[in-house]
């Protein structure tokens, strides 16, 4: 059903930003993804940055790889230039696209699966060549396309939906983007809308490497041993002339706390997660201070939420590559390739 869109019409009055569109401007097709998912929540945390921000959709370009995660770029801005790459190269090609022509915003939407896993070095370049883009993981801790495994952020010791245990430590991106120079670096829940917008504003408006980490709950793989509700249940149980895939309808999974506190919150498997919002007077720019952080926060079995780091002082690839303002992609071939004798003047000024 991703080709079905929204319908057009809408109450005439509705909230209008500095460009004269609404919210429904900044919107995508309908979504095909679980009922209650929490990354619809956060495509709709992207519309309400992207229209309390005037940004024209013409000069946003998305950027995904493969999974649950990178179908949700359809869900939000419509309008814009969009890019659905091979598994994991999600980084390499937004690279590619920011050098080529570095007027656009680009909005990276990755998964646990893509980025930490066989996108991990993709992930790793991007970060410290300081690719002026956001770059967003809708962190599940499991592969959701292929039924539920444990993926590389996942805890140690957390129980599958089979009972099985995690036996390998967790690979946690926001403390690795800060090891490997990413300039912003924060870490949000799906279900706390208030903390996500700002910071997506935050990370969009920043120059250089923006990066959110963004807890977001797999609604449909709790189908564990003696659950009524589990597929193993319903297939024993149900006696239908044809075989179809069922996933039950779930609650989104929201939560309010205040800054300072932890909150427990109870997951549709009824495991639990605990968050924790830094306090106000925290100061994210030190890098060693911000994973001491991460840690331990870690060894008593929460999540830091919030901007964990922040380096403005830091510049992003075209600077560092000494690119022209114009946009590659403008310039004429003459000046892209300049010739023979242009070449031996720059090899002679090398030797």
């Amino acid at each position: 059903m991703s080709y079905l869109a929204k319908p057009k019409f809408h109450h005439p009055n509705l909230p209008r930003n500095d460009l004269g569109l609404t919210r429904r401007d900044y919107e995508g097709s309908m979504s095909t993804l679980c009922a209650g998912c929490g990354h619809d929540s956060v495509s709709a945390a992207i519309v309400e940055a992207c229209f309390e921000l005037n940004l024209p959709a013409h000069k946003v370009a998305k950027m995904s790889g493969i999974g649950c995660s990178s179908k949700t770029p359809t869900y939000f801005l419509s309008k814009s230039h969009g890019f659905n790459s091979v598994h994991g190269r999600m980084p390499s090609i937004a690279t590619g696209a920011n050098v080529a022509n570095n007027e656009l915003k680009y909005i990276g939407v990755s998964g646990d699966g893509d980025t930490a896993s066989i996108g991990f070095g993709q992930f790793a370049h991007a970060v410290r060549r300081q690719v002026d883009m956001l770059y967003i993981v809708e962190n599940n801790g499991t592969y959701g396309l292929t039924k539920g495994q444990f993926s590389a952020t996942n805890d140690r010791e957390s129980v599958g939906r089979k009972g099985q245990e995690n036996a390998f430590e967790c690979i946690d991106l926001a403390a690795m983007a800060i090891q490997l120079g990413a300039s912003f670096v924060g870490r949000g829940f799906s279900g706390d809308k208030e903390q996500l917008v700002p910071m997506l504003k935050a990370a969009i408006s920043h120059k250089g490497f923006s990066f959110i980490d963004v807890i977001s709950p797999c609604v449909t793989f709790n189908n564990h041993v003696g659950s009524t509700k589990s597929f193993e249940f319903v297939r024993d149980n149900e006696h239908s002339v044809t075989s179809t895939d069922y996933v039950p309808e779930r609650e989104e999974i929201t939560v309010e706390y205040e800054t300072g506190s932890s909150v427990d919150v109870m997951l549709h498997d009824n495991s639990h997660v605990r968050l924790r919002k830094l306090d106000a007077n925290y100061d994210p720019s030190d890098a060693a201070a911000a994973l001491q952080q991460i840690m331990r926060f870690q060894e008593h079995g929460e999540i830091a939420t919030g901007l964990l780091y922040l380096n403005v002082d830091d510049t992003e690839l075209k600077e560092k590559m000494h690119l022209v303002d114009s946009p590659l992609n403008s310039l004429p071939f003459s000046q892209l390739r300049p010739g023979v004798e242009e070449l031996e003047k720059i090899n002679a000024s090398l030797r």
